[in-house]
């Protein structure tokens, strides 16, 4: 995963091995879980997906299996008939990959549903409350519903510590429009990141943003940067000729 010369690594900022990403409905957060376990695949580090997304059948993480597989990580998820089911489905490889990883087998990244009604399954996972072995991650992304302001991020975020009763460790700052993203709207997003952290005391751990969108990242922020290649599209969104549709509408 390129990133500017010169210029920070969010990859370099999330040192747990346990990696989980929480916030809004369609914050980016499965977005972020792929692009993240594709740069530490690069360094050469075992990772694994485990997708938790319970919510919604379209931005999940476990539309690109045959990719991560081809890449060597592991996705784990519900299999057979219930691939596609959006149930509250703890399948026990998800303690299993999360267990090596803290025990020094490697990396997992959780990616979890949107809001409360997503981080609801993180309550009967053992071992994420401690922040040595898992960073829990907020995604602000001020464009979506009810995350306007840095108040309802705020409420948004104390909401999903209390029903997943853990502790935020992070934010990320992901303020996006996809394709009618300007440098504005990033430089807002990152505005509204750094209240929601005055506010809170949490650290903005990193900033994402298409790559394509910023060939000086240095010029938005010197925080580090996560560079994102565009994976999870949706039917409607046009492609590049023989690249095949990533979303999981079937």
């Amino acid at each position: 995963m390129p990133t500017d010369s010169g210029h920070p690594a969010a990859l370099d900022t999330l040192t747990a091995p346990v990696t989980v990403l929480v916030g809004h409905f369609g914050a980016g957060k499965s977005e972020i879980a792929v692009n993240l376990a594709f740069g530490w695949r690069e360094r050469g580090e075992s990772v694994a997906v485990v997708d938790l997304d319970v919510v919604k059948p379209y931005f999940r993480s476990r539309v690109l299996r045959d990719e991560m597989q081809a890449r060597g990580i592991t996705l784990v998820v519900p299999q057979d008939d219930r691939f596609y089911a959006d149930l509250p489905i703890i399948v026990p490889e998800v303690r299993g990959a999360i267990g090596r990883a803290m025990a020094g087998g490697g990396r997992a990244i959780v990616d979890v549903g949107g809001a409360d009604v997503g981080a609801r399954v993180l309550g009967s996972i053992a071992g994420l409350g401690d922040p040595a072995l898992a960073d829990v991650i907020f995604v602000v992304n001020g464009s979506r519903p009810f995350a306007e302001s840095p108040g309802a991020v705020i409420a948004m975020l104390r909401e999903i510590e209390r029903v997943s009763k853990l502790k935020v460790t992070g934010l990320a700052a992901n303020t996006h429009l996809i394709h009618e993203t300007t440098d504005a709207t990033v430089a807002d997003g990152i505005a509204l990141a750094h209240a929601v952290s005055r506010e809170t005391g949490l650290p903005v751990r990193f900033w994402a943003m298409l790559a394509r969108l910023a060939p000086n990242p240095a010029a938005f922020s010197p925080q580090p940067w996560l560079p994102l290649a565009r994976h999870i599209t949706t039917p409607l969104d046009s492609r590049p000729p023989g690249q095949r549709r990533r979303s999981s509408i079937v």
